[in-house]
This record gives C-alpha cells, sequence and structure tokens, in this order.
C-alpha cells in the first residue's frame, strides 16, 4: 500500500507562493497517478490538481489554473505542489492523493484511493 507524508504548508500573505511536498513510499513511485485535494472550513473536499503516473500528463481545477503547477520526482519519491498568486481562498487543509481509479482523473474525492494526513494552509490578507 502506498503511505503518503505531506509537508511545506504554512502562512503566507496573499500574493505570496508556497510549495507542498509529498513524499511516498510502499510501493514503486512510478506506477500510480497522484494528486492534490484541499478542503476549507464548512466546505466540501475540492480537487485541485493530478499528474499521471509518468509526469507527462497533468490536470487542473480551474480555479488554481496558471497559478499552481504539480510535478513529480521519481528520484525522491515525492510529488510537489507549487503555488503562486496565492489568494485568501486558497486557505484549506491540503491533501496528498494517489492511486487514483482512472484516468484521466475524477475530480471526485473517492477517485483516488490513498490519502496523506493533509497539511495547514493559510492565506492571509
Amino acid at each position: 500500500q502506498v503511505q503518503l507524508v505531506e509537508s511545506g504548508g504554512g502562512l503566507v500573505q496573499a500574493g505570496g507562493s508556497l510549495t507542498l511536498s509529498c513524499a511516498a513510499s510502499g510501493r514503486t513511485f512510478s506506477t500510480y497517478a497522484m494528486g492534490w485535494f484541499r478542503q476549507a472550513p464548512g466546505k466540501e473536499r475540492e480537487f485541485v490538481a493530478a499528474i499521471d503516473w509518468s509526469g507527462g500528463s497533468t490536470y487542473y481545477a480551474d480555479s488554481v489554473k496558471g497559478r499552481f503547477t504539480i510535478n513529480r520526482s521519481s528520484d525522491k519519491n515525492t510529488l510537489y505542489l507549487y503555488m503562486k498568486s496565492l489568494k485568501p481562498e486558497d486557505t484549506a487543509v491540503y491533501y496528498c492523493v494517489a492511486e487514483a481509479s482512472r484516468w484521466p482523473p475524477s475530480a471526485d474525492p473517492s477517485g483516488f484511493g490513498r490519502w496523506g494526513q493533509g497539511t495547514q494552509v493559510t492565506v492571509s490578507l
């Protein structure tokens, strides 16, 4: 089974940038798609971005397109989410996910089999 551990969350001012990391273990890294979801207080979990097993195909939610970049390093068994031009509405707990049930990926949380514990991102004015 895949185990996921996120890091890199924190407090940042609006307009700033932040990079999240997700260290994966337990299964050959280059054999499964991965992604990020987020959940803001009082809201449902929301799809953010996904990347296929090879890193050659990516998908983004419209709300983050052009501001966030997802990529993966097979050398480090790590998934990244680079976020720039952050807005207060990006404030949420960000979850790393793995093992998409299909590709292109589902935007529904049930479309990914493995989840990390989450990391908090707070964007202040």
